[in-house]
């Protein structure tokens, strides 16, 4: 076998497990925000304060997110210790474990106070693993990836994501649908939940056979391994983690339109009048939208890369989620369907396609994966807040709803474009100039020379194995 016959293998095979990876985790990670905003008001906490129940419901989704620092801290550093193929096993097994058992929970009419009290230690430990997936597949994909193509290939890490949102609706769907209420919020919910037992064993069987990186183990083989990532990557790169933390708050789109969009739709506290099973197409769609757009962008990303799309897209974003909760204050479905293709299935992309490159193209490799993981998780925390603070100021019965939520949408989205705009491009950088300060991209003309040469090898590989 040809060296570049093996390396577009790995290639292959690491971004499969990237791809996999986290769409098995993200399914696990958006059943429960669903159930999060649809189910758990009503049975896992006391209904004789509405508003509570929603706070509450909400609170253990951020509290998922709240152990996301400790995992980043944790995994990442793991991952820059012991290799990325290691940390993402972990991940995997984590994540696939404690889902399944929210499956078996009682109810708040059950044991009282001990229900959300068990679904937050469950959903702790979700967050705490669903910390080191996107930053250890992405730079897993990243070290993998040919030079030119690390774009296009880091974004099947994001596309992975949407794919479990889809499938996570696509499971609820059928059950909202065909189930009574009483069904479906006495048992119903929870088969989603269980079906997650297969992400332990797929987990495994996808993980196990990707090499690790070549970056990876030259750090090995040279003894520069960090003996403390996280310390190094705040003494060494202590900008690049501020401007990725302001970038990840873009993560508000995503809570706007999914999560809280969700409440605000279909609460009949607020008084709209979405039924679910109507609801939960709206991001089900815009995801199918985004896993097409995704390897597009990624791919452009390439060509013109990283900061154009990562300025402009979380500005757009923010300005399209107005006319987003408008439709919804509207009741009208066909509209809010619209908003969601553009923004949410194709503007948003801009963004989520592309940072699975540029974030750890920020950093070196010893300290890659700590550094993009504390960074976008400390970012994702403070944007995923913002979902208990919606409801307080724009409850039930207020006016103010779009307005309100939209134009806090928009603040964070402007935060994550300035940094973006501060941030250095990388697109045209060799693998070991990442995170150097100062280094020389390549010449425009020499990198797109070396990018044909990519896919022209890639395209090699493909046609010699078919004809194999």
């Amino acid at each position: 076998m040809s060296t570049t016959t093996h390396h577009e293998k790995q290639t292959g095979k690491a971004t499969a497990s990237g791809w996999i990876g986290s769409a098995l985790e993200y399914y696990d990670f958006f059943i429960y925000a669903q159930a999060a905003a649809l189910i758990f008001p009503a049975i896992m906490f006391d209904t004789k304060d509405p508003r509570m129940a929603i706070i509450g419901a909400l609170g253990t989704y951020v509290v998922g997110y709240v152990a996301r620092p400790i995992g980043a801290f944790v995994l990442g550093a793991w991952g820059d210790k012991h290799g990325r193929k290691n940390v993402l096993v972990l991940c995997m097994l984590l994540m696939g474990i404690s889902t399944t058992l929210v499956a078996v929970l009682p109810t708040y009419q059950q044991v009282g106070i001990l229900a959300p009290a068990m679904l937050m230690a469950l959903r702790l430990v979700q967050g705490f693993a669903v910390a080191g997936e996107i930053s250890g597949a992405s730079s897993m994909i990243l070290e993998h990836a040919p030079f030119g193509r690390r774009g296009y290939f880091g974004s099947f890490t994001l596309q992975g994501t949407q794919f479990g949102q889809i499938l996570a609706a696509a499971v609820f769907l059928p059950l909202a649908h065909y189930l009574s209420d009483e069904a479906f919020h006495s048992w119903g919910w929870r088969i989603p939940f269980a079906l997650s037992a297969g992400v332990v064993v797929a987990g495994y069987l996808i993980r196990r056979k990707v090499d690790e990186t070549p970056a990876f183990q030259e750090e090995q083989e040279e003894g520069k391994v960090a003996e403390s990532p996280i310390r190094q990557a705040f003494r060494e790169n202590p900008g690049a983690i501020g401007r990725v933390f302001c970038m990840a708050l873009t993560n508000i789109i995503a809570v706007t339109t999914s999560i809280f969009g969700a409440t605000y739709a279909t609460n009949k506290d607020y008084g709209i009048g979405f039924h679910a099973d109507v609801y939960l197409w709206i991001p089900l769609l815009g995801n199918v939208v985004a896993c097409v757009v995704i390897p597009l962008v990624g791919n452009l990303s390439d060509k013109i890369g990283r900061r154009p799309l990562m300025i402009w897209a979380p500005v757009l974003c923010g300005l399209m989620s107005y006319g987003y909760l408008w439709s919804i204050s509207q009741a009208n479905v066909a509209l809010a369907i619209v908003f969601s293709l553009v923004m949410w299935g194709a503007v948003y992309q801009g963004y989520n396609a592309v940072f699975p490159a540029f974030y750890p193209e920020l950093f070196p490799t010893k300290t890659r994966v700590s550094s993009m993981a504390i960074a976008q998780n400390l970012g994702t925390v403070a944007s995923s807040a913002m979902v208990l603070v919606f409801p307080i100021v724009a409850p039930p019965g207020s006016t103010n709803v779009v307005m309100t939520v939209g134009t806090l949408t928009l603040v964070l989205c402007v935060v994550a474009s300035i940094a973006a705009w501060k941030s250095p491009e990388t697109y045209r950088l060799h693998g070991d100039d990442l995170g150097v300060p100062g280094a020389q991209p390549v010449p425009e003309a020499e990198y797109h020379r070396l990018r044909n040469q990519a896919i022209a090898d890639a395209k090699t590989a493909k046609a010699a194995k078919a004809a194999a």
